[in-house]
């Protein structure tokens, strides 16, 4: 659950930080139909949006702060003319105007040749690429790990003359996760990492007239795409005149799908791995009132990821289920200075609760994640301010304890809450009556898709890739001060 609407605060849940989208449609308005997929994959990042066009000559693009109806508008999208295009939408906390250098695509020059590269993840060897490019004379802009991989990409094909061995090799170079969506004049490719961490799917659009890739299949829907498959680990996969092109890019690792994508990130209409989201989060409600019963009531769940799984806790405990909080869908992010007393109220801004059906009543409140705790105590002093007799939270992600490093928002583990409290003092923290987790097994088990591999190292510490020292030493408590069971 989030309501950090303010900056300079932090959420209290995991972010996604990008989602991309790409399509090949000569004859389209590939830039529009663009637009309407950032529109569908918005949820995955807030803070800015950009639209790279191919038109078989040279690269056009147009990017900009804020949502993606801000970034864009007709007269934008009328001067983006071509045959394939990409697009991005990005989550930081970063910030200032700065933040402008760091939204994507990024433009990188092979000779004359333009090309634009849309990044999903995070790269964990971002010095050592920023310092081969610095050697090489490579002038960084925003410095982020996007940018460096954009600028390797222009290294690499410079020296092999071709840009399908260029990805090759660059994908040999980097390192961490990455779902990659790449526009050259003619050519969009699409290509992942070796254990899949991140999503990437193709679908293609009815009478032949092209394909499209994007982080989720609701980015398919929307533009009326079919769900063709994934883009498998590894691979590398380019669309142009002479149709589509698979080719091995390195070989795969070990399967390692991020789970969170079912638990929070991924729209619940989006399919994943052959795994509908919304049924895999009612699926862990049901597990989760095996593993945590409670006498209540009601059971009530946090907007919006927190519904599908109250139904299930709901019909696996006989509890009665209610909407009884109401989530304002008109508030994104804010660049107005907040007030301590703006602060206090932040949570009302976006969630209100029913007092006419809270009131008198014991609740279960279901909820996506615990991260630093602030939020879901604010939520429940909110819940009992209604007339709430009791509260019962229950939170369908294990305890978070381990810091990501693969593309998504959390802070150093001295700030993550779990790591520093037992389940008994988090619980007397927030406020509430009672306070439990799903397992890990149980959330393994509310996942049934075509593979078995899942990264669950924020909940675990088990990392599919290996993190440099440099990383940890800044990210991890002092060894034995972490509450690891």
């Amino acid at each position: 659950m989030s309501t950090s609407v303010f900056p300079g605060e932090r959420p209290d849940r995991l972010e996604e930080e990008c989602g991309v989208f790409g399509i090949y449609a000569p004859g389209l308005d590939v830039a529009r139909m663009t637009c309407f997929g950032l529109q569908a994959l918005q949820h995955r990042g807030q803070e800015s949006a950009g639209i790279a066009v191919g038109d078989g000559a040279t690269i056009l693009a147009s990017k900009d702060l804020g949502l993606v109806t801000q970034a864009f508008n007709e007269s934008a999208l009328a001067a983006l003319k071509g045959d394939l295009a990409i697009g991005h939408v990005r989550y930081s906390t970063s910030g200032g105007v700065e933040s402008w250098e760091a939204a994507q695509p990024h433009i990188s020059a092979i000779d004359e040749v333009l090309i634009a590269l849309a990044h999903n993840g995070t790269l964990v060897n971002t010095n050592a690429l920023k310092a081969r490019l610095v050697d090489h004379g490579v002038h960084l802009r925003a410095g982020t790990d996007s940018e460096a991989a954009a600028k390797i990409i222009g290294e690499v094909t410079r020296e092999t003359h071709s840009l399908r061995d260029g990805i090759r090799m660059a994908m040999r170079m980097i390192e961490g996760a990455y779902a990659m969506v790449l526009a050259s004049p003619d050519s969009l490719y699409a290509f992942r990492d070796p254990n899949g961490i991140r999503p990437l799917v193709i679908g293609q659009l009815s009478d032949n007239k092209g394909w499209v890739v994007a982080s989720e299949t609701c980015g398919l829907d929307i533009v009326g795409a079919k769900y063709i498959r994934e883009v498998e680990p590894g691979e590398i996969v380019r669309f142009n005149k002479d149709g589509i092109l698979s080719e091995r890019g390195v070989e795969p690792g070990k399967r390692a799908s991020c789970i969170f994508e079912y638990v929070y990130f991924a729209r619940p209409d989006s399919v994943m791995d052959g795994q509908s989201v919304y049924l895999a989060r009612r699926e862990m409600g049901k597990i989760l009132a095996r593993e945590a019963p409670a006498e209540a009531d009601l059971v009530v769940g946090v907007p919006d990821s927190g519904l599908p799984s109250a139904m299930g806790f709901s019909l696996e405990s006989g509890i009665p289920y209610s909407n009884a909080i109401v989530k304002n869908r008109y508030v994104g992010r804010t660049f107005i200075e907040p007030t301590d007393e703006m602060r206090q109220m932040g949570i009302r801004i976006k969630l209100n609760p029913l007092s006419s059906i809270i009131k008198g009543q014991r609740l279960v409140i279901i909820d996506d994640s615990i991260v630093r705790g602030n939020t879901s105590k604010k939520l429940v002093t909110m819940l009992r301010e209604a007339g709430a007799t009791e509260v019962h939270m229950r939170i369908v992600s294990p305890e978070v304890r381990w810091p990501c490093f693969y593309g998504i928002d959390t802070d150093t583990q001295d700030q993550l809450i779990a790591a520093n409290m037992t389940n008994e003092e988090m619980c007397e923290y927030i406020g509430a009556d009672s306070l439990a987790f799903i397992s890990v097994q149980g959330l393994h088990d509310s996942v049934t898709c075509e593979h078995p591999g899942f990264c669950d190292a924020c909940f675990t510490g088990d990392y599919p890739v290996t993190i440099p020292d440099t990383m940890k030493a800044k990210s991890f408590l002092p060894e034995g001060s972490a509450i690891v069971g």
